[in-house]
């Protein structure tokens, strides 16, 4: 790589996220069916996949060792009580319901946060325009 491209270079987006579980067969159901995302496939060895509006995200049963270890993995949603109520009626349990983060100068950024089966830890984010 020249030093000019060097310089330009940055990561920019996402193309994937793994997250460890103990159960790739749970773990379809809960996020499919409990949180409404787009299964793709699942592959051996304990693989499945999801589209997340071009992101994919990879269920990973061989790293099961992590489970519940991960980064924290923030869904934007554009009605966060609503997506709450949902997730509430689907059996979730939240561990922090909808509430502030912070004030900017344009918006205010909320943020509810639970668990899936593994106990890794998921957010749901929305920012509400002022």
């Amino acid at each position: 790589m020249s030093e000019t491209a060097t310089e330009a270079f940055g990561l920019a987006q996402i193309g994937q996220i793994s997250v460890p579980v103990s159960d790739v067969a749970r773990a379809i159901l809960f996020y499919r069916d409990t949180l409404g995302m787009k299964f793709l496939f699942q592959a051996p060895p304990g693989l499945a996949f999801f589209d997340l509006g071009g992101v994919r995200l990879m269920l990973d049963s061989p790293a099961r060792a992590n489970a519940g270890k991960g980064s924290v993995i923030y869904y934007k949603v554009a009605d966060l009580p609503g997506a709450c109520r949902v997730l509430m009626e689907r059996g979730v349990y939240l561990e922090a319901t909808p509430h502030l983060i912070a004030k900017m100068h344009d918006h205010e950024l909320w943020m509810a946060f639970f668990r899936d089966p593994d106990h890794n830890l998921l957010a749901m984010m929305s920012e509400i325009r002022k």
